[in-house]
């Protein structure tokens, strides 16, 4: 790979993969409230992202809707009509027991413009899993609607991933993203080694990709539909993936194989904002990323998918740095 990415030269466009939003303390107290308990703990309204993007020269991203604000998608959905061209939008499912739901999904589709879904299992019912009755329904909508279904597995993919292969195999036309790398970090042992080789068999699934590296929660996985099911994997949170302190070398070591098993088209970046700027700073969290990249030799067409090409794709979006 002699034209790689230690060339030098910088991707044609930047997307971020994977960063929330939410209102500020005087916002929340005007109009958009937090939900109860969920109140952020760091800033994370919009100038606050745009200031961070600015400077780190990321030109567009997806946003999801963050837990603050939980299924009240009103600020998110304020940001996306302020900045049509800037951003594009992930909405949460709400897996109530009554099917409300699958409406609610519909709706931030069709008339709210949201182009992705996130499936979070930690929200489901006590005992109840993501492919109950109204999980498969609102895993059915989102692929008539042609969005992806992103999981947060935060407690392990292992833990989740009998259920993502059984919504992949039962509804073929839905496309999948796995977050941060199903929070699986460079293994150490056996056990581990296992989970992670059953991250790059999800790869079998063509509508699974890896998203590419968000910088620190290293990988979120989307699915892209094309003429079948495919996963996309998004290396979103570096910090969250990695044993290591900034810049997170150790995960030089894996995103060889992630590329091998499924492609620099399947796997994207995202910095997991504002989360990442207490860790290590966003414009770092970047910089991160590409150093990765450059450490595991890959293309400079390779880090052109990772870096913004992927998202491009997936979503056939026109985010620019014009807005």
């Amino acid at each position: 790979m002699s034209t790689g990415a230690s060339t030098g030269h910088p991707p044609a466009i930047v997307i971020d993969s994977h960063l929330h939003v939410w209102a500020s303390p005087q916002q929340a107290a005007e109009k958009y409230p937090y939900f109860p308990g969920q109140e952020p703990t760091l800033p994370g309204h919009v100038d606050f992202l745009l200031q961070c993007m600015g400077e780190a020269g990321v030109d567009g991203a997806l946003i999801v809707q963050p837990i603050n604000h939980k299924f009240d998608h009103s600020y998110v959905t304020s940001v996306l009509r302020q900045y049509p061209s800037k951003f594009i939008g992930c909405c949460l499912a709400n897996p109530a027991e009554d099917g409300t739901g699958v409406k609610q999904l519909e709706d931030l589709i069709s008339k709210d413009g949201y182009r992705a879904v996130r499936f979070n299992p930690y929200l489901w019912p006590s005992g109840q899993l993501m492919t109950n009755e109204v999980g498969k329904a609102m895993f059915a909508k989102a692929g008539e609607l042609g969005v992806p279904v992103g999981f947060m597995c935060m407690k392990g993919l292992d833990l989740h991933l009998s259920e993502i292969e059984e919504l992949c195999t039962e509804f073929p036309s839905t496309v999948v993203l796995l977050d941060h790398l199903g929070f699986c970090k460079p293994p150490t042992n056996d056990e581990e080694d296992n989970v992670f080789l059953k991250l790059l068999t999800l790869s079998r699934f063509p509508q699974a990709s890896i998203a590419a590296y968000q910088i620190h929660k290293l990988i979120s996985v989307n699915v892209y539909t094309r003429c079948f099911l495919t996963v996309y994997v998004n290396s979103a949170a570096l910090f969250r993936v990695s044993r290591h302190p900034y810049p997170y070398e150790d995960l030089s070591d894996i995103l060889p194989k992630i590329v091998s098993s499924y492609g620099a088209n399947r796997i994207m970046w995202g910095s997991d904002f504002p989360y990442v700027v207490p860790e290590c700073g966003y414009k770092e969290a970047k910089e991160a990323v590409v150093q990765l990249i450059q450490r595991a030799r890959l293309s400079s067409s390779e880090l052109e998918w990772i870096m913004g090409r992927t998202v491009n794709q997936i979503f056939n979006s026109r985010l620019s740095s014009s807005s």
